[in-house]
């Protein structure tokens, strides 16, 4: 981590970026804070992330919070604080996005901060598949619905929000990794996974001529 979370999303955009180029197509998985980094490594070089997997991304968009919907824009980009492309280009640097406030279906999400209508879109990321994973108990569960309505509404086709307790994995909170039930959410991540990308095993991921557009 720096100090500095700008500067650390272009330290990653810049040597993301240099790794792909060098080992080639790649499945992206991240969790958290990294979520951020994700979408700079994906928006970077869309031809060589054949597929994200976001458990439980930095968020919602736009902001930070845990307990209610803050006002306050903390990343201006929607998904970070620095530029992603966006389509049409935004004209002012400062607030490139313009927002509103979408009230939720229930009083146990989140109401969602997203783009005015027509929205931007984000081309770089609109043909990759994105899994968005939320588990039961995890403060997530109230607002990762937000980034999902997110990239809809920025063109994003092949995106899914997997919540574990629709498929009866239950009562996990956002550190899933360290939890005694995660090879099954590992099973489950894999799974979409390969299906995603055409493949039987993840682990083998084919250099099938996959290369910077």
């Amino acid at each position: 981590m720096l100090s500095s979370f700008p500067e650390q999303e272009r330290c990653m955009r810049a040597a993301g970026a240099a790794l792909l180029d060098k080992i080639g197509c790649a499945i992206v998985v991240a969790h958290s804070q990294a979520g951020t980094l994700a979408w700079i490594l994906a928006d970077a070089r869309p031809g060589l992330v054949r597929a994200l997997v976001q458990i439980e991304p930095k968020g919602p968009p736009f902001g930070d919070t845990v307990s209610s919907l803050s006002t306050k824009i903390t990343r201006p980009w929607a998904l970070t604080t620095i530029p992603l492309t966006y389509s049409p280009p935004p004209l002012d640097m400062e607030k490139p996005l313009s927002t509103k406030i979408t009230p939720s279906k229930s009083a146990e999400f989140l109401d969602c901060i997203l783009q005015e209508e027509p929205a931007r879109q984000l081309v770089n990321l609109k043909n990759i598949p994105i899994l968005i994973e939320t588990g039961e108990a995890s403060y997530h569960a109230m607002f990762d619905h937000c980034t999902f309505e997110f990239l809809k509404q920025a063109g994003c086709e092949k995106v899914e929000h997997l919540k574990l307790a629709d498929i009866g994995i239950h009562g996990n909170g956002h550190l899933q990794f360290l939890e005694k039930n995660s090879d099954e959410i590992v099973e489950v991540l894999e799974k979409w996974i390969s299906k995603a990308v055409g493949i039987e095993d993840v682990r083998e991921l084919p250099d099938d001529g996959c290369r910077i557009p």
